[in-house]
């Protein structure tokens, strides 16, 4: 079964479309990635496909059924453990002044883990999958570099085993080593843990590296779209012809 979908989505900021008409399947164990230039709507409709934006048009529908039938608790029910959310600004995800083992730790409260001692090791065996040396557990995101402030976001993010979750320019304004960790990190978490993930990015080398399918847009449009190989190699539309060749990067 199709794990979400876009149904002719759109968000509308009062007579301006920050994206329209939007249609995609995204599988179980599927990486989908949305690229443009600035401006071009990919952002928009990440937040209205997660549901961050009301939708001013079309329908999203997630394991089978419409988030529109669904109700508030439900909804919270779903980003406490089935959906995660990675920020392109790790402070924008994290408590900062909060210990990293407590960061993580949270979100296993929020689904009713009660025990200090096994939250506790949960987080230490997060800190080490991510790549962040245990005994940083009690200090506070404040004191990490920017690549493991996003490491620890995504640890965050999974300890919950999710089963869709959303990036948000996860690399952006990161070293290109660090990036490349990261991506390699994400990569392989993304495997061991059979995860559907939705990524925005302005950097095709990332869409190359991480993604199934890809969707160019332009305008608030999906201009093309298809297996990331094919879009990327053999792209059919003037823009995604442009955006491949970098002039527009």
């Amino acid at each position: 079964m199709t794990l979400l979908s876009a149904q002719g989505v759109g968000h509308r900021y009062g007579a301006r479309f920050g994206c329209r008409d939007v249609n995609f399947e995204l599988w179980p164990g599927e990486v989908l990635a949305i690229v443009g230039e600035s401006g071009s709507g990919k952002t928009t409709l990440l937040n209205t496909l997660s549901g961050r934006l009301d939708r001013t048009e079309g329908d999203v529908v997630y394991a089978g059924r419409s988030l529109a039938e669904r109700s508030e608790s439900e909804l919270r029910r779903l980003w406490r453990s089935e959906w995660g959310f990675v920020h392109q600004n790790p402070a924008d995800g994290l408590r900062m002044h909060v210990s990293a083992g407590g960061n993580i730790g949270e979100p296993l409260m929020a689904n009713g883990w009660r025990h200090y001692g096994e939250i506790r090791a949960a987080a230490q065996e997060w800190l080490a999958r991510v790549e962040i040396p245990v005994d940083r557990i009690d200090d506070p995101p404040t004191t990490f570099s920017g690549g493991m402030r996003q490491r620890l976001q995504i640890a965050r993010n999974l300890v919950v085993s999710p089963r869709l979750v959303f990036l948000d320019e996860p690399t952006s304004g990161l070293d290109v080593s660090v990036q490349a960790r990261l991506l390699d990190l994400i990569r392989s978490l993304v495997r061991e843990l059979s995860l559907s993930v939705v990524i925005v990015t302005h950097d095709l080398g990332v869409a190359r590296l991480i993604s199934d399918r890809t969707l160019v847009m332009k305008d608030g449009a999906v201009i093309e779209s298809g297996l990331t190989d094919r879009v990327l190699d053999d792209p059919q539309s003037a823009y995604a012809q442009l955006l491949v060749s970098s002039v527009l990067q």
